[in-house]
């Protein structure tokens, strides 16, 4: 709860709008490697001209440098920095939308409307009561298939839980063919 205090109670001490260049970091690196060498290289810029201790990247920013994927980052991008006073500067995507911080209220319910009861154990005189199956369905006997049926599913789930699927076993491999032509020596076939 601290540490959620103090960042309401930073001020921002430096505010700027930059247009970061980032082709001439990540036209060296290999395309696979673009979009991270201009990450690094965003960085680099904030450090540098913000002087600052920590640089953190926005949502919004962050999805227009990934947007075309890997290979393909923006060639520059129009950011806007907010330093606090302990140097962490808050990098967004210029125009992004302000993101709204909403505090979750929790809801209660009075406790007047809730009842509990304390659970007490069951007396001596009264016993666990045992339903037969007859009885439970109202008086209509299940047939014995049907049952039957209910015990072979229980004991399939039973044997699935305990037995694991094993792999059929594995092709032995299959020799070359050896052709002797006219001409020339022994050839492989296959």
């Amino acid at each position: 709860m601290a540490k959620k205090e103090k960042k309401k109670e930073a001020k921002t001490v430096l505010e700027r709008i930059y247009i970061v260049p980032m082709r001439k970091a990540f036209l060296s690196a290999p395309n696979w490697k673009r979009t991270p060498r201009a990450v690094r290289a965003l960085r680099a810029f904030i450090l540098r001209h913000m002087k600052a201790t920590k640089v953190i990247i926005g949502k919004h920013l962050n999805q227009k440098m990934w947007g075309r994927g890997i290979k393909h980052p923006p060639h520059k991008v129009k950011i806007e920095c907010k330093k606090d006073e302990e140097g962490v500067v808050f990098a967004e995507l210029f125009g992004a939308p302000k993101e709204k911080v909403e505090e979750k209220k929790a809801i209660t319910k009075p406790e007047s409307s809730i009842k509990k009861e304390p659970r007490s154990a069951p007396a001596e005189d009264e016993q666990p009561v045992e339903i037969s199956v007859k009885e439970a369905l109202g008086g209509e006997e299940v047939p014995k298939a049907e049952q039957a049926k209910i015990i072979e599913k229980e004991e399939i789930r039973e044997l699935k839980k305990e037995h694991h699927p094993q792999h059929s076993p594995k092709q032995e491999a299959i020799p070359k063919k050896i052709v002797h032509h006219m001409t020339g020596g022994p050839k492989q076939k296959g």
